[in-house]
């Protein structure tokens, strides 16, 4: 029964979108004299909710000019618009909005195809302990993290203090190549006082106060510390145990980010935040929110180890999701050290 009644449904919805809602949309078009692309332009802010419409009216036209206008070169955006205002027989000099939010939209859309093969290039290209290039990068890391601390070699434990698992990081870079070392060093230089709070909190598997934990809350903790004797203190700071391997997490966030653009759930947020082409800055901003939102989780889920990072990440994961699901949500919309939040555009 529950097969006859699924086969039944998905009948009805091949109907709908084959027929009647084609059918439906000859009729609005001669109701309003507008077509679907001008009617998503006209009701819809320039944004997400506009440019996955868009993206979503092209996918689905039965016209191959629409369909390919997905894919175009940048260079030819310009010209693809006006082959479409021509097939829509709209003209620009009583529309001239219209060619310009069509044009911004289209941009975001093949920027965002764009963004998504240069990811993936850094992401399969290994690690070369050969190449000068990549092991200037990693050494620019370390002095980032590590100012006042000479690296004793290239082969060293002391890559652990920052979170690699060995004595050689390129090993640890297997799973998203360059793509993790860049997203790190960026966060390392671009937002510096929050990359160096989030390492050394990650070397403190007792730090309980951090600035990422509410006023009130440290004010509260304070208030039961002077109640306390110093050894229920110790025990109690204990409880909020933070330590983890501060690059194993950022190349594992490098992965959440990366699962997050190709899935393209992540459009929501850079339709919202690049006024035309989004760019691996704007991704590389995005994961430094995502490194600093993931700290303030960790914290707040209290794991009683490491052992539990699959279950923090896969919640947090979660949540991101459900943030995204919103077309006006921007994760970061302008980027600043130490200053990022979630907020409704």
């Amino acid at each position: 029964m529950k097969h006859f009644l699924r086969v039944v449904t998905h009948f009805f919805v091949f109907l709908y979108c084959k027929c009647l809602w084609r059918g439906l949309k000859f009729v609005v078009r001669k109701f309003t004299g507008r077509c679907e692309l001008q009617r998503i332009c006209y009701n819809n802010k320039h944004g997400a909710r506009r440019t996955l419409k868009i993206e979503s009216s092209l996918r689905y036209s039965r016209n191959e000019l629409l369909q390919s206008a997905l894919s175009v070169h940048p260079d030819k955006v310009e010209k693809t618009i006006d082959n479409i205002m021509a097939l829509k027989k709209i003209n620009p000099d009583t529309n001239p909005q219209l060619s310009i939010s069509l044009q911004a939209s289209l941009f975001q859309i093949v920027g965002y195809r764009s963004l998504v093969a240069e990811v993936e290039k850094l992401r399969r290209e290994p690690y070369d302990c050969e190449n000068p290039d990549h092991e200037d990068m990693l050494m620019k890391l370390w002095k980032e993290l590590r100012p006042d601390t000479p690296l004793t070699g290239r082969i060293s434990k002391q890559w652990c203090e920052i979170g690699f698992q060995g004595s050689d990081p390129k090993t640890d870079f297997r799973g998203m190549g360059l793509l993790g070392l860049h997203n790190l060093l960026y966060f390392a230089e671009h937002d510096k006082a929050t990359a160096l709070q989030v390492l050394h909190d990650s070397l403190q598997p007792k730090h309980k106060y951090c600035r990422f934990i509410c006023r009130r809350y440290m004010t509260e903790l304070c208030v039961l510390h002077s109640e306390m004797s110093k050894s229920e203190w110790e025990q109690k700071s204990v409880d909020k145990a933070i330590g983890y391997s501060f690059a194993i997490v950022g190349i594992n966030i490098t992965d959440l980010a990366y699962s997050l653009l190709v899935s393209g759930a992540l459009k929501t947020h850079l339709y919202n935040v690049a006024p035309e082409m989004p760019s691996l800055l704007h991704f590389q901003q995005t994961f430094c929110y995502l490194m600093q939102e993931f700290h303030r989780f960790w914290i707040e889920e209290d794991p009683s180890d490491i052992m539990e990072f699959n279950r923090v990440r896969s919640k947090f994961h979660r949540r991101i999701l459900r943030q995204l699901k919103n077309p006006d949500m921007a994760l970061c919309p302008h980027f600043s050290a130490s200053d990022l939040h979630l907020v409704n555009l």
